[in-house]
């Protein structure tokens, strides 16, 4: 395979479209992010990287929390709506028509249309350049009972998600594999009896 060598840049893919929720339930904002994921496991922490110019930055770091939700397929257009037009001038839970939700460990609102919020408390903000990392605990998850069998197990595949890839939006669709596939052990299968 032949590749051509271009400088660095930000060509990780794809990633989360995710809209990220934040203020409080009177005066909140919804700001549309990719720069976000999981940075650890125990504690469960993740981050979000926002421009210090978008208005939402500094009702995140005045608040210190924010909320993440996933995005689907059917919400494509109204997260792209949410990541193009500034907070300062509208007001995108009104105008996309999203319900705000009580978070459970924060005081900004979850959107009641997303399969599954995280609610984010900030421990650090870390100055990169163009954008500043917002650090934080996940300190709730809200999930969509439709996703949750009757034992309990999260069936995240059937809520069609979204990603993002170098400015085009996807959705998720066949499954290839589950963690750990690769090494498993493959079941025999049992052996007919002859009957003769």
């Amino acid at each position: 395979m032949v590749k051509i060598k271009w400088r660095g840049g930000a060509l990780i893919a794809p990633v989360p479209p995710v809209m990220v929720s934040c203020g409080t339930m009177e005066k909140s904002n919804i700001i549309t992010v990719a720069w976000t994921g999981i940075i650890n496991t125990v504690p469960p922490k993740t981050y979000i990287s926002v421009r210090p110019s978008r208005y939402s930055y500094d009702l995140i770091k005045e608040s210190g929390e924010f909320v993440i939700n996933l995005t689907t397929a059917d919400l494509i257009k109204k997260a792209d709506y949410c990541g193009i037009y500034t907070g300062a001038k509208v007001d995108k839970f009104e105008k996309c028509g999203f319900e705000k939700e009580q978070g459970s460990e924060v005081s900004c609102p979850l959107i009641a249309q997303s399969p599954l919020s995280l609610e984010c408390k900030v421990t650090d903000i870390v100055e990169l350049g163009s954008h500043h990392m917002f650090m934080a605990d996940i300190v709730a998850v809200d999930v969509d009972e439709d996703l949750v069998d009757a034992k309990g197990k999260l069936h995240l595949d059937r809520a069609g998600l979204a990603a993002f890839a170098h400015g085009e939006y996807f959705e998720l669709g066949k499954k290839l594999g589950y963690f750990g596939f690769s090494a498993a052990k493959k079941t025999k299968k049992p052996q007919k009896k002859n009957s003769k």
